[in-house]
């Protein structure tokens, strides 16, 4: 916001600096931290320590403090700032509060919905995310990475890089076969009526059970894996049909979450590459082939020259020939560097228990010699719990669906927003109360950091007091309320002619802080980092709507807070909206 006045200051700087016989190159100007002035710095030490290095026996410290003090002297008091002091080696600026609250404002009304986002880059990130497989149910266990992932792309598009949301459901292996037999044997021409999802994984239970009870009909699973593996027509066609149905449930959560994808891959398309890939790094000595007594390994420590366990050995093929996750996580990785070749960055949103696994994939890559193997990076992330330490298995039918869980939220959204607003039409209500319960179950997951556990929990998640996502939503209602009952256009914007109150001050701060913290989610891959600061504007903005009357305020001052209730409306709807949280008008 401030790019126009740092350069120009910096001109000034350099010139100062030749007139001492020095070369400033690079002007690195720092934010002071916030304490109720708003301030940038600029050290003197390098520059300084540029001449001791050239031989002058000079004391870096009081160099860079009188070169700090002849800037300072150079440059006067600069339009817009209303101090200027050399400390210790620094030279600080300090805005003037009212120019710097103006400034920020109008940039948040000319900017609006774009307001803090970065200039494109011209560097392209793919984001892989959910992975769910096929011939399951859709659960809580699937929704950290679905939302992680969604708002990581949101993260990374709004700082400025082209991103392809990328899935890979996992729709072929021994739980394929396993739910084929079981349909075959015991549901044949039955179809899915309604919750796809949730049927699908009663049948897979069902089949995990049968064969638990009885080990024999293994030996049919089995045959049924042969079929698949010599691509039998009946086989094939009914995993064709039967993998659509799993797709469309998917594809009904993704709606109701507000999740897209730009490409899907599949594990069945990377099956036979992964093993051709397989075969290439036998023949040039990099796995071992071990069968048939064995498996087709790669000892990574042993090729790497490494005493100490670190990669271990990573299996790549069965010693019946079949394929692995890593064999099919070889050719994944090689298909979406073939099919985008700029990509700078392939991110993989995979749960922390695959850490080694995709340690070992990226290594393998690398002494494969596929330059693009660097590239890759696994953003790790723990799971989600319920109260209770209820334990979600698929094989066991233990989990809790996400068709539940989003129609509870739902449905308990809906009970307090029609306490809250009785007279609102019945359709209203509804859809804001699934605004409200989608973003209790997104926020939880995303206030977190991704290495931690998420425990879900009701009480919290539609807490309208508390650090969740209603707070925020709620506080957005009441910016909205404030702008409608005013109505009309905004009045022309001045700098403030009062002494801004510290709720104001504290609003204003953190309002411009959000363009810097959206580049800081996208360079630490943390969506806490917004998750946080959305939390902050809400509570800041409640403190202000407490303390500072805006309606009643007289005239001039009622100008400018117009202005800054406009403009933490637009700043929390923007942090909401990167978040995959939609920020209703009403509550």
């Amino acid at each position: 916001m401030f790019e126009a006045e740092q350069e120009r200051i910096s001109e000034q700087i350099r010139a100062y600096c030749q007139t001492q016989g020095l070369t400033l190159e690079a002007v690195q100007w720092n934010w002071i931290p916030f304490s109720g002035h708003w301030g940038i710095s600029l050290p003197f030490f390098p520059i300084a320590a540029q001449e001791s290095r050239q031989g002058q026996k000079i004391n870096v410290g009081a160099r860079a403090q009188e070169l700090a003090e002849g800037a300072a002297a150079h440059l006067g008091l600069p339009a817009g700032f209303e101090r200027v002091e050399a400390v210790r080696g620094y030279l600080n600026l300090y805005f003037d509060s009212g120019a710097y609250a103006r400034r920020v404002l109008e940039h948040v009304r000319l900017e609006q919905e774009r307001f803090g986002s970065g200039a494109a880059r011209g560097e392209q990130v793919m984001v892989e995310f959910s992975q769910p497989n096929t011939h399951k149910a859709f659960h809580v266990g699937h929704l950290r990475s679905a939302i992680l992932g969604d708002t990581l792309a949101r993260i990374l598009e709004f700082a400025g890089y082209a991103v392809i949301r990328a899935n890979y459901p996992g729709d072929m292996g021994l739980h394929v076969i396993k739910w084929l037999w079981n349909y075959q044997k015991f549901h044949k021409g039955e179809k899915p009526q309604k919750d796809i999802t949730q049927w699908m994984g009663q049948l897979y239970a069902e089949a995990s059970r049968r064969l638990e009870e009885n080990p024999d009909l293994e030996a049919e699973v089995r045959a049924l894996y042969q079929a698949w593996d010599r691509r039998e027509p009946e086989i094939v066609g009914l995993w064709e049909e039967t993998r659509q149905w799993s797709l469309e449930g998917f594809h009904q959560m993704y709606d109701l979450l507000d999740i897209r994808f730009d490409r899907y891959y599949f594990n069945s398309q990377a099956e036979q590459p992964g093993k051709v890939m397989v075969q290439d790094l036998i023949e040039r000595g990099i796995a071992q082939d071990e069968r048939p007594d064995g498996a087709v390994i790669v000892k990574l420590d042993e090729l790497l020259g490494l005493k100490n366990e670190k990669y271990r050995v990573m299996v790549v093929l069965r010693s019946d020939g079949t394929a692995l996750y890593a064999t099919e996580d070889l050719a994944l990785a090689k298909i979406k560097f073939e099919e985008y070749p700029q990509l700078a960055r392939s991110l993989y949103v995979v749960d922390v228990r695959q850490s080694l696994h995709f340690q070992q994939v990226f290594k393998t890559l690398e002494l494969a010699g596929y330059d693009w193997a660097q590239r890759c990076q696994h953003i790790p992330y723990e799971l989600v719990s319920l109260p209770g330490n209820v334990v979600m298995a698929s094989r066991e039918g233990t989990v809790v669906l996400l068709e539940d869980l989003i129609r509870e939220a739902t449905e308990r959204a809906l009970q307090v927003v029609s306490e809250k607003n009785p007279d609102m039409g019945a359709e209203q209500k509804l859809e804001v109360a699934k605004a409200v319960g989608i973003g209790a179950i997104k926020y939880p997951m995303l206030a977190r950091e991704n290495a931690k556990t998420v425990t879900f929990d009701w009480q919290a998640a539609l807490d309208f007091n508390g650090q969740a996502s209603p707070y925020i939503q709620y506080a957005h209602v009441r910016a909205n309320s404030i702008l409608r009952k005013l109505g009309g256009e905004l009045p022309k914007l001045a700098e403030p002619q009062h002494e801004l109150a510290p709720a104001e001050v504290e609003l204003i701060e953190l309002i411009s802080r959000f363009p810097k913290e959206v580049q800081r989610a996208a360079a630490e891959l943390r969506p806490l980092c917004l998750a946080s600061l959305g939390y902050d504007l809400a509570r800041s903005f409640s403190d202000f709507y407490n303390q500072c009357p805006v309606i009643s305020a007289e005239p001039a001052v009622r100008a400018f807070r117009v202005h800054l209730v406009a403009a933490a409306k637009q700043a929390m709807a923007n942090c909401l909206n990167i978040l995959g949280i939609r920020a209703p008008e009403v509550m």
